[in-house]
């Protein structure tokens, strides 16, 4: 008996002990992963989040296997689905991009594009890079020429954080493309990557705005001193709030956002819904030819298209007042374009989706011998290469994307941009969020989408037979119509 409870005695020491060990085990594991995390510097989210972060990496990995079961589908997700952002990841860290098995692509989805493949497709040793596209070619003093064909639409700095700033300017300038700086004026940030800069002029004048919220023609001149400053944009409009101007709360107005906005800290930043001074066609003119002027360098305006009767308004004033007086570019934007903080009833029901507006500008170009002085240039989900090839293919000079390269930082589509509580440190001005976005790290996967998208436009373009993407015409895609069969693209445009 009494060996019997020895013998019971030794047992529970040792499921103690062994208790111990298995719960010590595992506090150790934590504090491994705990400490891996937030030194490393390739995800914001374990960064951020570190040993819960894990489980979200894990969750989509065995949604692979799963999906079927509890996951939504590749291709559901809105505003971008999956798939989508998929690729983006795997461009931005420039791992293996193929995939297995076959599409989950349907090809029977109105609107959906499909290209024609070439019976005889391009060798390799016949392709040719990108051919120069050149922005105010003899109507300014230094006109633009680049061969970056997909670049970085406008994001403000207030709307984007320090560090995501500074990402996409360094990666910007590695990949040779330019950046937008958005409404929100040009930051030291925007600069320090040395990439080329296209200015923005918001309703607003952040950056270049007088006492009264007017244009000053001098901080223009200021702006454009700058040589890495290749171009100005007028925005009057953006596709996710036609009609509405930008919105920065106040919360995200700090000291020094509000220093290079020229506006007060702490209070909520609201653009107009309009430039004053920019009530008519005849106004929109006189503004690009005062801004090209001031500057001596190619200027455009952004807009969304919804009614469209403008147009042709503006066709006629150039006619009349002559080319030399036309938009170096326009940058069309989409109804599905993004923001940080819009209307929900905008940014649902206002504005045509590029699909249709894209084809009814470079019509108006062709139509009125305008398609070696207007460059176009467009924007709205635009993420994908098939979305850029497509963008060619209708007749854009070139496409720019902010969420695509929202994407490449590491954003998850947290839908948090128009709070202060972005979980990659995107968009957000909180100082422990922002250290998760590691700026060595992002700024190389800003470089890698964007060179890994226009390499994948090069093999699309291949495949239907020309030697570089700006030789994609209307008769290399065909769309799939309300019937869900494919009608050529060509009966839909307008050859340039």
């Amino acid at each position: 008996m009494e060996s019997m409870t020895s013998w019971a005695g030794r047992a529970l020491e040792l499921s103690a002990a062994l208790f111990i060990f298995i719960i010590g085990t595992l506090v150790l594991a934590v504090l491994v992963m705990y400490l891996r995390d937030v030194t490393q510097t390739s995800q914001a989210i374990r960064r951020n989040y570190p040993v819960v972060g894990r489980f979200r990496y894990w969750f989509e990995h065995m949604g692979e296997f799963f999906r079927q079961y509890f996951f939504a589908q590749d291709r559901e997700e809105m505003p971008f689905n999956r798939a989508q952002r998929s690729w983006v990841y795997r461009a931005s860290k420039n791992v293996d991009s193929t995939i297995a098995f076959g599409s989950t692509r349907p090809l029977n989805q109105p609107g959906d594009v499909i290209f024609l493949n070439c019976l005889f497709p391009t060798l390799k040793e016949d392709a040719v890079p990108p051919e120069p596209i050149v922005f105010g070619d003899a109507h300014c003093t230094n006109p633009y020429t680049t061969t970056s064909f997909f670049n970085l639409s406008g994001m403000s700095f207030g709307a984007l954080s320090v560090p995501a700033v500074q990402a996409l300017s360094r990666g910007a300038a590695s990949a040779g493309i330019w950046m937008n700086t958005g409404e929100g004026g040009l930051s030291p940030y925007h600069l320090e990557g040395g990439c080329d800069i296209v200015f923005q002029i918001g309703t607003a004048k952040y950056g270049v705005r007088d006492a009264q919220g007017g244009l000053s023609d001098d901080k223009l001149a200021q702006v454009a001193a700058h040589p890495q400053v290749k171009m100005f944009e007028i925005k009057l409009s953006q596709g996710a709030k036609p009609g509405k101007g930008g919105i920065l709360p106040g919360e995200k107005v700090t000291e020094l956002i509000g220093e290079i906005r020229g506006i007060p800290p702490g209070q909520d930043s609201i653009s107009p819904n309009g430039h004053p001074e920019i009530r008519s066609v005849e106004d929109l003119l006189n503004m690009i030819e005062r801004v090209r002027k001031v500057t001596g360098k190619p200027v455009g305006f952004k807009a969304v298209m919804g009614s469209i009767g403008w147009l042709e308004e503006l066709a006629q004033q150039i006619q009349q007042r002559g080319q030399h007086c036309a938009p170096d570019f326009i940058t069309l934007d989409s109804a599905d374009g993004g923001t940080g903080a819009a209307p929900q009833s905008l940014m649902d029901f206002m504005g045509l989706p590029i699909k249709r507006s894209l084809p009814l500008l470079v019509d108006w170009r062709a139509r009125h011998g305008l398609t070696e002085r207007v460059r176009i240039v467009c924007s709205g989900k635009l993420i994908n290469p098939s979305d850029v090839a497509w963008a060619l293919c209708v007749g854009a000079d070139a496409v720019v994307s902010a969420r695509g390269f929202m994407f490449a930082l590491g954003c998850i589509q947290a839908l948090q941009c128009n709070k202060n509580t972005c979980p990659t440190g995107i968009t957000t001005h909180d100082p422990k969020l922002q250290r998760g976005l590691v700026v060595a790290d992002k700024s190389q996967r800003v470089a890698n989408y964007a060179s890994n998208l226009m390499h994948e436009v090069g093999v699309i373009a291949h495949s239907c037979g020309v030697q570089g993407p700006h030789q994609l015409k209307p008769h290399h895609a065909q769309v799939i119509n309300d019937h869900g069969l494919p009608v050529p693209l060509s009966e839909l445009v307008r050859p340039g």
